[in-house]
């Protein structure tokens, strides 16, 4: 199912928490081995939370280079959240030790880094073995972030949701209000029902 690129230098490159109501979004970049193979490795979403923390050691051990880097959630209320994961994967790959040669995109939309080959890949995090290492190291490092801040802020469910916009976490906004991490460019509050009176 998951292919490995054929340029030595090649990185994936995934966000985590785009559809989130608070915390940051991630954003991972990844260079791996051409040799590497892993028969579980596939889009982070698709894992228990214990493959990916394994899986997230391995790929750590294994890459020839990894970045990881997040964005405020003040930032993504200032520039919104597509240029926020766009800034943050830019990020992430100018953290990693080697410079790619090409850069493989998880979904449709990217700009360019330092000129360098870049290409987009709807579903990508399931189909190229980079970037769904990026996936996993995006994913695992947001949700250690928000279980950090489940402890500040336990009125939100972030332990089991990582702020994305659950029942739970809409009805912890609702009663308790937004705190300091919540973004509030997004719609942070339950629909209400309107009665026609």
């Amino acid at each position: 199912m998951q292919t490995q690129r054929t340029q030595n230098l090649e990185c994936g490159t995934d966000e985590a928490g785009r559809g989130c109501l608070a915390g940051p979004v991630t954003a991972a970049a990844v260079i791996l081995p051409l040799s590497f193979t892993h028969p579980l490795l596939t889009d982070s979403k698709k894992l228990t939370a214990k493959q990916r923390a394994a899986l997230r050691e391995e790929i750590i051990a294994a890459a020839l280079a990894y970045g990881i880097a997040h964005v405020s959630h003040k930032r993504i209320d200032k520039i919104n959240i597509l240029n926020a994961s766009i800034e943050a994967m830019h990020l992430a790959i100018a953290a990693m030790d080697i410079v790619p040669e090409a850069i493989s995109v998880d979904g449709n939309k990217f700009k360019s880094y330092k000129n360098i080959p870049h290409q987009c890949i709807v579903r990508g995090d399931g189909k190229y073995l980079n970037i769904a290492a990026a996936s996993v190291l995006a994913k695992t490092t947001r949700d250690d972030l928000m279980l950090e801040q489940h402890q500040k802020h336990p009125y939100y469910g972030w332990d089991t949701n990582k702020g994305y916009p659950t029942t739970k976490h809409r009805e912890g906004i609702r009663i308790h209000g937004p705190v300091d991490i919540h973004r509030k460019t997004f719609a942070l509050y339950p629909k209400q029902l309107s009665l026609d009176l």
